[in-house]
């Protein structure tokens, strides 16, 4: 397996991308990798991390860094010698590089996939499929968190057949359990979008369609992947992630506000500790943007070492597992039953 490491446009970058990925390739001996970035800032993170062994490393000058406040065409447009640009190249051209991971524009990101790497036969768009934990110890996918605002019915039914494919091969998840994101469990329940989806969703060969959701259940652990449109999406993910944080920090505050509580506070030190594992995003890996030609991961912008090790991680397994191939078979079953 070769991948591309943009090293540039997150915030702890190029640092977390390249300790992240050297991280990765410790245990996976068949990755090697090639950044992209500032070459010699790249090059001081490898000798800081006694890196001496380059039999797996490639670096590419690319210094151009596309922000927040481009806008994502025309960055993609212009800044052809920007990491990011630079590593879609590669991974278009380079039949032997399999997967790019990325910590920085989203929204770049979305656009030079679906412009310069393209879809697989048979899907509309490109959908992101962030990982949350469940409440149970499992885990659930949202797909889509923001690639697609608008859409119709058939893409939320392709966001099934890939989101499914994804959970399986990635992490093991057998016939997962999906549902659609709605304002309550009822069938006739929502918008037209939703109305017309749900048929399609009860008809889809290949997944395991449960019903509606609403959105008070994301972690209830009843449900291993949530189709939504991306608007949607990505609210429920930014408020699950929010109320989480927010949780976190008002519990330390009261903890500190009596001494009594901060007593009892160090005989659970353990369990607190757990807790915050548990909602800690840089544990669950990136953003997968499922149904490109080559497998595109997006970190989160503040990741850190763990967390850009655990995209890479992802990508390690969907290319091993084959995953693209198997959404391209669940499509073809999908076009072939609606041929009949």
């Amino acid at each position: 397996m070769k991948f591309v490491i943009d090293c540039l446009g997150g915030d702890n970058s190029p640092r977390a991308n390249v300790l992240g990925a050297l991280k990765a390739m410790a245990k996976y001996p068949d990755l090697s990798v090639v950044f992209t970035g500032v070459q010699e800032d790249i090059e001081r993170e490898l000798a800081a991390a006694g890196q001496t062994d380059r039999s797996r490393i490639e670096t590419v000058h690319a210094p151009q860094v596309i922000t927040g406040e481009d806008k994502p065409t025309d960055a993609i447009r212009l800044k052809k010698n920007s990491s990011m640009v630079v590593g879609l190249h590669m991974l278009r051209e380079d039949p032997e590089i399999a997967a790019l991971i990325s910590t920085g524009s989203t929204g770049a990101l979305v656009a030079g996939a679906t412009l310069r790497i393209g879809r697989l036969p048979g899907i509309r768009r490109p959908a992101f499929c962030p990982i949350l934990p469940a409440m149970t110890g499992g885990i659930v996918g949202v797909c889509d968190s923001g690639a697609n605002v608008d859409i119709i019915p058939e893409q939320l039914q392709q966001f099934a057949i890939m989101g499914s494919r994804y959970l399986e091969c990635a992490f093991g998840v057998k016939a997962p359990r999906v549902a659609m994101l709605n304002i309550g469990v009822e069938t006739e329940k929502g918008d037209l979008l939703r109305k017309e989806a749900y048929p399609l969703l009860q008809n889809t060969p290949g997944i395991n369609f449960v019903g509606n959701m609403e959105s008070r259940d994301l972690l209830s652990g009843n449900y291993d992947l949530i189709v939504c449109d991306g608007f949607a999406g990505n609210v429920l993910i930014k408020t699950a992630e929010g109320m989480a944080l927010e949780l976190m920090r008002k519990l330390k505050r009261d903890i500190y506000s009596k001494g009594i509580y901060k007593l009892g506070a160090l005989l659970m030190k353990r369990m607190f500790q757990q807790e915050r594992d548990f909602f800690n995003y840089q544990n669950y890996g990136g953003s997968v943007l499922l149904g490109a030609e080559k497998t595109v991961v997006k970190g989160h912008g503040s990741s850190g070492p763990d967390a850009v090790c655990k995209c890479v991680e992802q990508a390690c397994k969907m290319s091993l597992g084959g995953m693209n191939e198997q959404i391209i078979q669940s499509m073809q079953a999908l076009n072939g039953e609606a041929a009949q």
